[in-house]
């Protein structure tokens, strides 16, 4: 089949895009007010905080992941500090530093995200579910979950996908897709009785990413699904969708 064809070409090509560079950035300094700032090992609450800088130090700013900074002291430790908390610092002049809402900056930069779909599958309606971890801005893994309301059936599909986004730093972004699963058929009343079956299931496909405002951007996508049966022919079907999505 072509998606079995192409699977070693799309993965050796999706591995060599997902390379990251980096660059030499003029930092952001503030110094902490507070009595201490806390710096955790993740972007988030449930990381532990391994660290402490007292008032009156100074950190950089590296970079932002929504509500979550990564942030520097002057011997060069690193970690992850809150919103509130880096509300809380003084800029230069001595005023309270302020930050605005996650905007595309963040989105570019973003570790999670998760949405939900709808649209058609093989002429039938489907509405579906996923969430998506990014590895580097290039290269993402995502769980989809859907559900296809057929006339003579009802599918349940679960998906593992790999995706790369070639240029992450643009407001609207195309995406290239390819994946695995399973499909969970339950036929309805028909003239010939059928069992419930599982099948396996493969897809390429592509789409676009359009990032709106603040957590929010509207995914396009199409894939070209084949599912593999113990009949004589194997199943295929197209699928596209839009849908709403946020990151985190």
């Amino acid at each position: 089949m072509l998606a079995v064809r192409i699977f070693p070409v799309w993965l050796i090509i999706l591995c060599c895009f997902s390379l990251k560079s980096f660059a030499e950035d003029d930092y952001q300094t503030v110094d902490v007010a507070e009595p201490y700032l806390e710096f955790r090992t993740g972007p988030g609450r449930g990381y532990p905080v391994f660290f402490v800088v007292e008032q009156g130090e100074q950190i950089e700013i590296l970079k932002r992941k929504t509500e979550w900074f990564k942030v520097r002291n002057a011997k060069g430790q690193e970690g992850w500090a809150s919103r509130a908390q880096m509300e809380m610092t003084l800029d230069g002049s001595g005023e309270q530093v302020a930050f605005s809402e996650p905007r595309f900056d963040d989105f570019s930069s973003r570790s999670w995200e998760g949405g939900v779909a709808t649209g058609d599958f093989g002429g039938a309606a489907v509405n579906s579910m996923y969430v998506g971890y990014l590895f580097t801005p290039n290269l993402s893994t995502e769980l989809w979950a859907s559900q296809v309301l057929g006339d003579f059936s009802q599918i349940m599909i679960a998906d593992l996908n790999i995706v790369h986004q070639p240029f992450p730093h643009w407001r609207i972004s195309p995406f290239f897709t390819l994946g695995t699963g399973a499909a969970f058929i339950k036929p309805k009343a028909t003239l010939v009785n059928e069992d419930n079956r599982v099948e396996e299931a493969v897809h390429y496909g592509l789409g676009v990413r359009w990032y709106m405002t603040n957590r929010y951007f509207i995914r396009m996508e199409y894939k070209d699904y084949v599912v593999f049966t113990d009949r004589d022919e194997n199943e295929e079907a197209e699928e596209w969708k839009i849908g709403l999505s946020v990151f985190f």
